[in-house]
Formats: C-alpha cells, structure tokens, sequence
C-alpha cells in the first residue's frame, strides 16, 4: 500500500493519548439528534476502552468536529484531523458527507471507519482507506422494496429532493420494483403539499416514499397526507429512518405512526447489546437508536485493531480484513462486495419497522432482513 505523506499518527510513545477524529452532525441543517446519537456511542465506547485500561495503557481520546452535514466542511475536518495526528477518522450519518470524508481520507491515505452513512459509492475508486459498518444502500433499499412488494403496494410515488443519496436510492427502489411488476413515480418536493396530494390522487398512488429532510419538507407533506381523505388508504414510508428519533414523533404525534423505515438492529441483542443499550439510555435520556450502537461499535473495533497493529495509519487500513469483533448487533467483519468500493461489514440486521398508531413510543417489526 502506498502511503501519501501525512502524519503517521505513530509518534506517541509517552503513554500519551491516542487520537481518533470523530465526524458528527451536530448543528443544523445536519441532522442533530442523530448526531447526538452517533457521538454518545463513539463517547460510551471510548470511556469503556479507557477504563479498562486503554490501548497498552495509552487512553483513547476523541476530537470531535462538526459536520453540519455540509461536505466541504467535513473534508477540511479531515484534512485537519490528518494534521493534528490522528490515528483514524470515524462517525459522519449523511451520505454524502461521508462521501466527501472518505475521498479526502482516502486521498491522505487517513484510515476512515464510516459509523453510518449507507451510499454506495463512498469513493470513486476502490480503497483500501476506507470501511463501514452501515449497511449500503442498494442492500438496505431491496429489503425495503420487497416489504412494499409484500404489502401488496406496486405503484410507488416519491417524494424527493435534489441530492445524489435520493437519486441513488430512488434508483434502487426503481431497478427492484419494475422486473416485479411496481412502478416508481417521482415527485418534485418542492411542490406545495396541496399540489403533491392532487399528483398522488391523480396517479393512484398506494405508498408514498419520504425522500426528503426533516423536519421540512417532511412533517408538512405528512400532515397534508394524513388530512386528506382522498388519501386515506395510501402508506407513508421513510426508508431512510426519518421516524427512527424522538424529534420526529414530537413534532407529527399520531400522524408520525404507521410510516415504515429501515433501522438495523436485529429482532433480540444479545448481553452485550443489552448492557450497552442500557447504558446509552441512561446517558441519552431517551432509548438508544440503532445509530447511537453504531458509534459504539466503530470504537470496538477501531480498539481491536489498535490492540493488535498500533497506530500506524498504513497497518490499520491494512487489517480490515483481519477483523473479528463482538459487537452490539452481530460479530462484526469486513469483506469486499461486489459493487461497493470499500471494506464493508456484510451484513448488519436490517429491520423494516414503524411506531405502532396505539402506542406510538413502541416500534413494530413488520420486516425484516
């Protein structure tokens, strides 16, 4: 592998701390609540390698830079986290953020460990710099299409902004549905909600995918659905997790019920799961996401791999593929995929799940892959 010249982030040898660069969307208009999620798993993980001991009695420490899901700022992130001597960047939820992140540490040759963002194509080319722990879309986004198949909803109306993640996953949904006998039928968002509605009558429309941000255009494209009788019968999906955090069913209540998305945890976890879940509980205030197990997880095994090849940048993008981690969800390990340009943990549990309308707290498993 060859090595761009950049700080090797091997030079401590004083039982000094061992730096991790974390990407967080942490103000708006990045998504903030999941951006809390993420940092409070990367934040428990990095206390728990701390105190037990740290890597060969060096602590881990976290240096935390804000993406506000805007690429340019997270590739400048990372282009100062390379100087500042971090053995390796992680975390970032917005693809296309991490898409910026990862070329940018792929080019200064900055082991990046990807916490959540599910797109494909993270990089042009194929690296060796680069791996993550999502689930990729055109994986994650079949699971959902054979939900809506299985729910007896063929003629498929989205919602969606200008953005390469849309496109991308408006793409899978399109190329999995038509040999099955589904049709896609693409909404401009920026429609009022009135003029949406009338295009989703108008086409017969029996799902109605979420492509959009939250809060807007989200909550008011729902609240128009659900006030609209003509459409009554339609479903209201999310695939991309919208519904996932508590923000989303304080500000919709009821109407944020009933609307199906992808989360990736398994039906049951196991100990380990079960004590972490409790413990981010505990520090979120609220139940954990499958993002917040996310950030735990990077941690556990960017440890391993710290343990076992220290902290040269060249050895630790060179062990992906000798990884073999416990982790909250399933025993984590990376391979290449067909299709996918870096090493990738194939597969996360992937769920397609709703808050129940009796019980909108409660989360109901209809799906699962």
């Amino acid at each position: 592998m060859n090595t761009p010249p950049s700080p090797s982030g091997a030079e401590h040898t004083d039982g000094s701390s061992i730096r991790l660069g974390a990407l967080v969307p942490l103000t708006r208009p990045g998504w903030v609540e999941a951006g809390r999620h993420l940092l409070a798993g990367l934040d428990l993980a990095v206390r728990e390698v701390n105190d037990a001991g740290g890597i060969d009695g060096r602590p881990l420490e976290l240096v935390v830079r804000d993406t506000a899901a805007d690429p340019e700022r997270a590739a400048a992130a990372v282009d100062e986290l390379a100087h500042l001597g971090v053995a390796a960047v992680v975390g970032e939820y917005h693809s296309v953020v991490a898409r910026a992140a990862a070329a940018r540490a792929d080019a200064l040759g900055v082991p990046f460990l990807c916490s959540s963002a599910v797109l494909d194509t993270l990089t042009e080319a194929p690296t060796e710099w680069v791996a993550r722990l999502a689930p990729a879309q055109s994986f994650g986004w079949r699971i959902y299409a054979d939900f809506l198949l299985r729910a007896g909803r063929r003629r498929i109306a989205v919602a969606t902004q200008a953005s390469v993640y849309w496109a991308s996953g408006t793409r899978v949904l399109r190329d999995h549905l038509a040999p099955r006998g589904g049709t896609v039928l693409e909404l401009d968002a920026t429609l009022t909600p009135g003029a949406l509605c009338d295009a989703l009558v108008d086409h017969g429309a029996t799902a109605l995918l979420l492509l959009v941000g939250h809060p807007d255009p989200a909550v008011p494209i729902v609240r128009a659905v659900r006030g609209d009788r003509r459409l009554a019968e339609i479903l209201i999906g999310a695939p991309a997790g919208q519904p996932e955090f508590a923000e989303w069913a304080a500000a919709l209540g009821e109407d944020g019920a009933g609307i199906p998305f992808l989360r990736y945890l398994p039906e049951r976890l196991g100990p380990l799961g079960e004590r972490v879940g409790k413990e981010l509980r505990e520090r979120l205030g609220e139940a954990a996401s499958f993002v917040a197990f996310e950030g735990w997880d990077t941690v556990a095994v960017l440890a391993a791999v710290l343990r076992a090849h220290g902290t040269d940048r060249a050895a630790i993008a060179g062990s992906w593929p000798c990884v073999a981690v416990e982790g909250t969800r399933r025993p984590i390990q990376f391979s290449r995929t067909p299709g996918i340009s870096v090493w990738q943990w194939a597969w996360t549990p992937i769920q397609v799940v709703d808050r129940d309308p009796a019980e909108p707290d409660r989360f109901r498993i209809l799906h699962a892959g």
